[in-house]
């Protein structure tokens, strides 16, 4: 179920999540395995912050299996070059966002962060009493 609800908390932490991937990408772009490699872990938990941010949804699993799917369409369509198609300009904000290289290591990384956004969700939950 799905319930439209601003949430404070999640929001301010979109924004901490947000500036350290702007970070990644303007300041540690020389450090190579946190320019290609964090920055894919940390995105999905970035969409994820954000959608809790405006709606409340019971069911954090299912919102963790869209982002993974979500994140996994968007890498397919770099394949394809969808930012060109689309008409964005190499160096664009939306070429940025959108992207412009397929990487299988890509996929790796958003199941690496879906996955650890499942084990932190999950240690979250409180524990169902056994009767």
């Amino acid at each position: 179920m799905i319930n439209l609800k601003f949430n404070l908390q999640y929001f301010l932490l979109t924004i901490l999540i947000f500036l350290v991937e702007v970070l990644i990408a303007t300041q540690l772009k020389d450090i190579f395995f946190v320019r290609a490699y964090l920055g894919d872990v940390i995105v999905v938990i970035l969409i994820y912050t954000f959608i809790k941010s405006f709606f409340r949804i019971k069911n954090n699993e299912k919102l963790i299996l869209g982002i993974l799917i979500f994140s996994f369409l968007v890498e397919f369509a770099q394949y394809f070059n969808i930012a060109e198609k689309l008409g964005f300009r190499e160096g664009s904000l939306m070429y940025i966002v959108i992207g412009n290289s397929f990487s299988w290591i890509d996929i790796l990384c958003y199941a690496v962060g879906c996955l650890l956004l499942y084990l932190f969700v999950k240690i979250q939950q409180p524990q169902k009493v056994l009767d």
